[in-house]
């Protein structure tokens, strides 16, 4: 879906346009989405801000989309804190940079440094 999504709007959008077209064939596919999940951030049993993971597909994948030249290493761990924020295992890092890229990330269940 990814392919066809980046087949159809080419290159050089924001994320949010690819985000919005994944969405619409995800759904199209059948699968529950939520765009755009609030994740609540506590330090010390006090909330302190929100992270809002792009989309999180049947409540089992987290996807992060990005737009960029190439991915980073703070991609990758701000994909692991959603993870561990939504209490879902499994996300994907998906890049519509000049081609598409993924990555597949899990969940960090000992909250040691596993990226």
């Amino acid at each position: 879906m990814c392919l066809q999504v980046k087949h159809k709007l080419g290159a050089g959008f924001l994320e949010k346009v690819y985000e919005n077209a994944l969405l619409i064939e995800l759904r199209k596919a059948g699968l529950e989405v939520q765009q755009q999940f609030p994740l609540p951030v506590y330090y010390e049993d006090i909330l302190v801000g929100d992270y809002y993971a792009d989309l999180i597909v049947n409540n089992e994948i987290v996807l992060e989309l990005k737009a960029v030249t190439k991915l980073q290493k703070q991609h990758e761990v701000q994909l692991v804190n959603y993870l561990n924020g939504a209490n879902v295992d499994i996300g994907l890092l998906i890049n519509f940079g000049s081609s598409v890229s993924v990555k597949r990330k899990y969940r960090n269940f000992n909250n040691t440094e596993q990226y």
